[in-house]
């Protein structure tokens, strides 16, 4: 199942939030939404999920215009939202069992969509709880539940792992990665993008609500890199000295050298067989290395090629 994107426009007075904004996620996926602060994500997300209206375009699912038929919404997408309202003097159970009957559920199905929710995100153990006495990592583990209660074909999520703790984030990450093995499609908008190259095989980068870049992470890595000189990384056993610079730097298509402690790293324009050449010359001159190899280009690397940091 695919769900579409197509020419999103979104004006605020004299601001351009979305600009002609197109792409689109699979079922079986989970796509990296990227961008600056003030890129135009969250507002791309809210008219997903028919939070907010576009001024143009469309929303599709499997090729069915939700502005003809806007229960396709609610039937196959999930939302959740970079945090949960305030002030909700609510239990967990009670919220989910809230939600669950504005989706026409009746007991006693209803109650075992709650506890399968409950166990799967693991909250079962605060099910009794205030949901404002519950940690930001509980509230949000809580959101996902309530967006899975009409078992959607996809799920939006709006920067989950802010303010997540490291335990936080790598069950957040479990989740996301078994809901992705379940079937699901996932669009994910995060600023933690070592995070997002490790769960995400897509990527949609934005900046001033422009499309910037949208494909699979490791082509768009390769598009964006091709023409560019690449940075070898060596390390020493011992510290290097003057002298050990100077042999490398003398080396050919070698420049723009630096080294901090054991870690040299510096520009190569040869090839991979040519970098081996050059390994072993290090070696003969006496160069004692401990390790060595190209530096891996990632989505970190791209974003900070390819965006400018522009805020609208």
């Amino acid at each position: 199942m695919k769900l579409e994107i197509i020419g999103l426009c979104k004006k605020y007075k004299d601001c351009i939030a979305v600009n002609n904004l197109s792409f689109s996620i699979e079922t079986g996926e989970i796509t990296g939404f990227i961008g600056p602060n003030g890129a135009g994500k969250t507002t791309t997300l809210k008219i997903i999920t028919k939070l907010e209206n576009s001024d143009e375009g469309d929303i599709k699912i499997d090729g069915i215009s939700t502005l003809e038929s806007p229960y396709l919404i609610r039937d196959h997408i999930g939302y959740v939202p970079d945090f949960l309202p305030t002030n909700i003097d609510m239990t967990v159970h009670d919220y989910l069992d809230f939600f669950s009957k504005t989706y026409g559920y009746k007991t006693p199905e209803r109650q075992n969509i709650i506890k399968e929710l409950e166990e799967f995100t693991d909250i079962k153990t605060v099910r009794n709880n205030i949901i404002d006495s519950l940690s930001k990592g509980m509230k949000q583990k809580v959101s996902i539940a309530r967006a899975l209660i009409n078992d959607p074909d996809f799920l939006i999520l709006d920067e989950p792992a802010s303010e997540l703790d490291p335990r936080e984030r790598i069950e957040l990450r479990n989740i996301l990665t078994i809901l992705k093995e379940q079937g699901k499609g996932i669009l994910i908008s995060s600023h933690i993008l070592s995070e997002l190259s490790e769960i995400c095989s897509y990527a949609v980068i934005i900046e001033k609500g422009e499309l910037l870049k949208f494909g699979k992470i490791e082509d768009i890595v390769q598009e964006v890199t091709k023409n560019k000189t690449r940075i070898f990384k060596i390390q020493t056993i011992n510290p290097p000295n003057e002298e050990d610079i100077k042999k490398i730097l003398l080396s050919p298509m070698v420049s723009n050298i630096s080294a901090i402690g054991n870690n040299i790293e510096f520009e190569f324009s040869g090839s991979e067989e040519q970098a081996g050449e050059l390994v072993n010359n290090l070696i003969v001159q006496g160069i004692k290395l401990s390790s060595f190899g190209f530096k891996q280009e990632n989505l970190e690397s791209v974003f900070m090629n390819i965006t400018k940091g522009i805020v609208q």
